[in-house]
């Protein structure tokens, strides 16, 4: 998926969201649902988290500065874990504590017929919403599973949007369920249970989140295909001898530092070897405009015959 692509998903995540919302809340007003709030909440928590996306994405586009010369790319992964936090403490929170209150102070859902529309209109824009996000990241990963596919991601946006769409499909499902069984069985505590399960559903989504956008913030290499792929592209260069194994830091989704240990021909000239390095950087920019930043270090053959790191 292409930048413009995720950016334009998370907008119409956002859009959607804050309808969503509003039609959940309205109708748990009118029916008095427990279920409908928390889904209501959970559509609102969801609003927030893509507008702090998209604020991440703006923020980490700020040019590099003296103070920050890598520049600001980690600010979407900041912001990632903020939605992670926020879908936590807020959504996972607030719908647990209010199906608690209505366990404690049960009431009866006396026509659920408007509960049941908003379920199926939002069920259905959620799904529609999953299905694109899902072809478009599987088009952006044809050679992986989708669980390594999500776990190799360096996009947050991308996968915040896949967990939260998947996470509304089943809360929506535990509140038709809670909304219908506590109707039909005229029993009002199954309705402040489903609302306690949306809760915990939202919560292990925002741990999950958490768990992702932390090593990213922590700082993750490259894929190691595309190390290998570097690699290769190095050792087209006739005249090195050695490379140790790339070093590579993410510091953003299309934002990658690379740092490399290279022994040219030592029969090579210093002008030699600077034109030779030149065309190792300018072949693997073009090749992979994704690495922003080459570091190249010349090191001489005592060191690879030294180095504890073997090398390629």
């Amino acid at each position: 998926m292409s930048k413009g692509e995720s950016n334009i998903a998370i907008v119409g995540a956002f859009t959607a969201n804050l309808l969503i919302a509003i039609i959940k809340f309205i109708a748990a007003a009118i029916t008095g649902s427990s279920a409908m709030l928390s889904e209501g909440i959970h559509s609102l928590v969801d609003t927030g988290n893509t507008g702090l996306l998209l604020f991440g994405d703006y923020r980490s586009k700020k040019k590099a500065t003296p103070s920050h010369p890598f520049g600001y790319g980690r600010e979407l992964y900041f912001w990632s874990l903020v939605v992670a936090i926020s879908l936590f403490a807020v959504g996972g929170g607030m719908s647990i504590y209010e199906g608690i209150l209505h366990i404690q102070h049960p009431e009866e859902i006396e026509d659920p017929f408007w509960n049941y529309i908003v379920i199926a209109l939002a069920f259905v824009l959620s799904a529609v919403s999953l299905l694109v996000a899902v072809k478009k990241f599987l088009e952006d990963n044809p050679d992986k599973s989708f669980w390594r596919a999500i776990k190799e991601s360096k996009d947050p946006g991308t996968f915040s949007i896949l967990f939260e769409d998947s996470a509304d499909i089943l809360g929506l499902i535990i509140a038709f369920l809670g909304v219908y069984l506590g109707h039909t069985l005229n029993n009002p505590y199954i309705d402040g249970a489903a609302s306690i399960a949306i809760g915990l559903i939202l919560s292990s989504l925002s741990l999950m989140l958490a768990f992702e956008t932390k090593s990213l913030l922590i700082g993750e290499s490259a894929d190691q295909e595309l190390i290998d792929k570097i690699v290769l592209t190095i050792k087209e260069n006739k005249s090195v001898v050695h490379v140790r194994s790339p070093l590579t830091l993410h510091f953003g989704p299309r934002d990658i530092l690379l740092a490399l240990d290279i022994q040219f021909d030592p029969n090579l000239l210093m002008n030699e070897v600077a034109v030779n390095i030149d065309q190792i950087e300018d072949s693997i920019r073009l090749k992979y405009p994704e690495i922003k930043r080459i570091y190249i270090e010349i090191k001489s053959i005592t060191y690879f015959s030294e180095s504890p790191h073997k090398p390629i």
